[in-house]
């Protein structure tokens, strides 16, 4: 026997259920505002920076005393935001001291000035930083409990990575995959969907655009809508590999270069300093500026960019290299910014040169690179495989899922987020 509409709604199971809907959207819709707005502002201001630095080359040469001022204000103000992505998964996994309203705008302003002086850096780790200081902040406002506080924290980094890239519904999985490797908990999707949807909305509504990424390349599909190339299938298997090395060289070398800056370099203005020299010397021995930034363009539009991947056939073949080695320069001596735009590029590239080597089609393995090098270095390949499907399309799913868990597989447990919770190693990983 059918129930009728109002037996459904006397149903307790629907009251909870629809109770727990309207509390979190009343809940997260303040701070998924806030967030987008910001987010917007810091799209603009990045944007800014990286005009002005491109018409006032000597700006450039400021880099190292930047390095300074940057690494001095955390030092001063920022108390534990120092720790950055680091700090919300932490206080995600055992909640403690919380995290400082400060970091927000610290992150901001300081990953500004890392762009505009040429540190070579991303943009994710200000978003998400934005989203869980000030998700953190109105939680203590709203005075839920620590299970409902957590959510919110969760929600926070699902608004900043939604709004920032435009994806949010790999924004809300990131947020839960991020957290822990080998593990899920949907309790928190519902919230971080609402919250990197609304986020999302409020950032484009400010007039941002993000930077769209078309596939030209199209396979030949049956009735289903799909159809597998096993030569390309046995290529991208071959490029996940890859794509995952790449990550783990880039997690462990700036890692590596952070602990040795702070054995060997004693006082702490010379870390930064150093920093920026080795990478403006660096540029002058290279003989271009296409790896310092965030990357997407070049001032010129010829060259070594993201957008330049899909197109063309002649990016230099060691230009995923170049990039690991600038980024990891920038963030071990204490530039911001965040990883995740600099890993795009990596992958971008390294999916480019794959293709000019091997006959495929360039497009769809630059844009394979770009989803697969970050989700392995984030251990997120599953946010990072939806993130491909919103970015450019779901008719290449099934080399998206390879590349992204193939790569996921050969990156090692640690990655960009060494506060990640091991849950369940890899194989081949303890």
């Amino acid at each position: 026997m059918k129930q009728s509409i109002k037996d459904i709604f006397s149903n307790i199971q629907f009251k909870i259920t629809f109770v727990f809907l309207l509390k979190w959207i009343i809940l997260v819709t303040p701070i998924s505002i806030v967030v987008g707005s910001l987010v917007a502002l810091f799209l603009y201001l990045l944007d800014s920076a990286t005009h002005l630095r491109w018409a006032n080359e000597w700006i450039f040469f400021l880099l190292p005393l930047s390095g300074i001022f940057i690494v001095w204000i955390y030092k001063k103000y920022g108390k534990t935001s120092e720790k950055g992505n680091n700090l919300i998964i932490e206080e995600i996994e055992s909640p403690k001291a919380g995290i400082p309203i400060i970091m927000a705008p610290l992150v901001l302003i300081t990953s500004v000035l890392t762009h505009l002086f040429g540190g070579s850096a991303g943009r994710e780790g200000t978003a998400v930083q934005i989203g869980g200081s000030l998700a953190h902040f109105f939680g203590k406002i709203y005075k839920i409990s620590k299970a409902d506080a957590n959510i919110l924290l969760l929600s926070g980094i699902a608004a900043g990575f939604g709004a920032i890239f435009g994806t949010p519904i790999a924004g809300a999985v990131f947020a839960i995959e991020v957290v822990a490797i080998g593990a899920l908990s949907f309790r928190a999707i519902y919230p971080c969907l609402v919250a990197a949807i609304i986020a999302d909305v409020s950032c484009t509504l400010w007039g941002i655009k993000h930077t769209k990424y078309i596939i030209n390349y199209t396979s030949v599909t049956d009735s289903s809508g799909f159809h597998i190339d096993y030569t390309i299938v046995l290529w991208v298997l071959f490029a996940g590999v890859l794509f995952g090395l790449s990550s783990f060289l880039f997690s462990n070398l700036t890692r590596f270069l952070k602990v040795i800056a702070n054995k060997y370099i004693t006082r702490w203005y010379l870390i930064p300093f150093f920093g920026g020299l080795a990478i403006i010397a660096l540029t002058y021995l290279l003989g271009t500026k296409d790896y310092l930034g965030i990357g997407v363009y070049t001032e010129t539009g010829l060259g070594n960019s993201i957008i330049n991947t899909f197109t063309n056939q002649n990016i230099d073949t060691f230009s995923w290299l170049w990039k690991i080695i600038f980024t990891a320069i920038t963030l071990s001596v204490g530039f911001k910014g965040g990883e995740v735009t600099p890993l795009f590029f990596i992958g971008a590239c390294l999916g480019n040169v794959i293709a000019q080597y091997t006959g495929m089609p360039t497009d769809l393995f630059a844009a394979l690179g770009f989803v697969a090098v970050f989700g392995a270095a984030s251990n997120t390949p599953l946010a990072c495989m939806i993130m491909g499907v919103e970015l450019f399309g779901g008719e290449h799913i099934v080399y998206l899922a390879i590349a992204c868990f193939v790569a996921y597989l050969f990156s090692g447990n640690k990655g960009i987020y060494t506060s990640q919770k091991i849950l369940f190693s890899k194989p081949g990983n303890k």
